[in-house]
């Protein structure tokens, strides 16, 4: 992978070039007068454009398929930051914008930061990899109200006339992520077995807000040991699990040798899709029929 201080050079080159064809493009606008907002991870893509829609231009800077761990972000990524008018983060110790934040930030000292997690009272991790506070805060939908609402906030301070377009999306929005909560506190409430397994330990925060118990397959960011796997075995049983969860940016080889033992099955979720409400009301159906 490139260096850190030579990507950096090297996007720094692009940006100069860039600056010589549209002088002050860092502080205003495109010519089609699209708002510039940058965000982590796909998930937050939905989140601004059902609230800015037409208004804004987003470029997602850990992409699909890519991991929040050990992404590290093109030049012409780094060309779009330095040409934005909004940095939305996560704001959570996701590994990403530890690793890159500040680094971001000094390239596009005008763009507004909007930190997602303001208002969210954030859990402890249970991945020994990511000691500290869970970073996966959007996988609560109702954390995801507060982002929208923290995303909202954001873009009225920078495009102010366009007010009343983003309220009326944001109310719009909200509704749909409020009756998606309730039917997942529905279809969940009634489970006698509440417990579930995952290879990456991403749910804590649904996992809180439903009541249910995750388990991690993934010890200290690494496959487990042969004395770990047989550990993690017994205790799929004695939980009664039968679908290991695993996500498609991790390696599934230990999710199949423990659904293999259990006569179960391996079931892919992800935590980084981009169609927000419909991702997570598939999730929701899965751990529903899995803990039947």
């Amino acid at each position: 992978m490139i260096g850190i201080k030579k990507l950096t050079l090297i996007a720094l080159g692009c940006i100069s070039g860039l600056l010589l064809f549209s002088s002050g493009c860092i502080e205003q606008p495109s010519k089609n007068n699209e708002i510039g907002v940058i965000v982590t991870i796909l998930p937050q893509a939905e989140f601004v454009q059902r609230i800015a829609g037409e208004h804004c231009r987003i470029t997602v800077m850990v992409p699909p398929g890519a991991d929040p761990h050990t992404y590290e972000p093109t030049p012409s990524q780094l060309v779009e930051v330095s040409t934005a008018q909004m940095y939305v983060k996560v704001g959570s110790p996701i590994e990403f914008e530890l690793s890159w934040m500040n680094k971001i930030l000094s390239m596009n000292e005008n763009m507004l930061v909007v930190d997602s997690s303001k208002g969210i009272i954030l859990i402890n991790s249970t991945d020994e990899d990511e000691p500290g506070m869970d970073p996966h805060i959007w996988t609560s939908v109702r954390n995801t109200e507060i982002i929208v609402q923290n995303i909202y906030q954001g873009l009225i301070q920078i495009d102010p006339s366009n007010k009343t377009y983003y309220e009326n999306n944001t109310n719009l929005y909200l509704q749909e992520l409020h009756a998606l909560d309730e039917n997942i506190t529905e279809i969940l409430s009634e489970k006698i077995h509440r417990t579930f397994m995952v290879y990456h330990p991403a749910w804590g925060y649904l996992a809180k807000d439903y009541d249910l118990k995750q388990l991690s397959i993934e010890k200290y960011g690494k496959e487990p040991t042969p004395q770990q796997l047989e550990q993690l075995i017994d205790e799929a049983r004695v939980e009664n699990i039968s679908v290991i969860f695993v996500s498609p940016q991790f390696n599934t080889r230990s999710a199949e040798t423990i659904a293999n033992e259990i006569q179960g099955r391996v079931i892919a979720v992800d935590p980084l899709a981009e169609n927000y409400v419909e991702n997570m009301q598939k999730i929701a159906d899965a751990f529903a029929e899995a803990m039947h």
